[in-house]
Formats: structure tokens, sequence, C-alpha cells
């Protein structure tokens, strides 16, 4: 999850509404990055 845990429940309550639920197991805290995380690690 990182050293920050409150900014995985913020990020993680903002995304969660819109998010597939056949991909929820990407928001558990061992699997979690934040959004700008994800798109650096895909470029």
């Amino acid at each position: 999850m990182g050293s920050d845990p409150q900014a995985y429940l913020a990020d993680l309550l903002d995304r969660i509404h819109d998010h597939k639920i056949n991909r929820l197991d990407e928001l558990l805290p061992w699997n979690w990055a934040p959004v700008g995380a994800e798109n650096s690690q895909a470029a």
C-alpha cells in the first residue's frame, strides 16, 4: 500500500464508484498504485 494510508483511502473512495467489478482486485492495498504511478509505468 505504500507509506500513506490516507492517500490510499482517498483514492480508493474516489475511484471505486466507477471501477469495473471484475477489476476490484486492483484496488486492494497490496495491488494499489496511485493514478499517476500507473500512467508512468505504462509509458
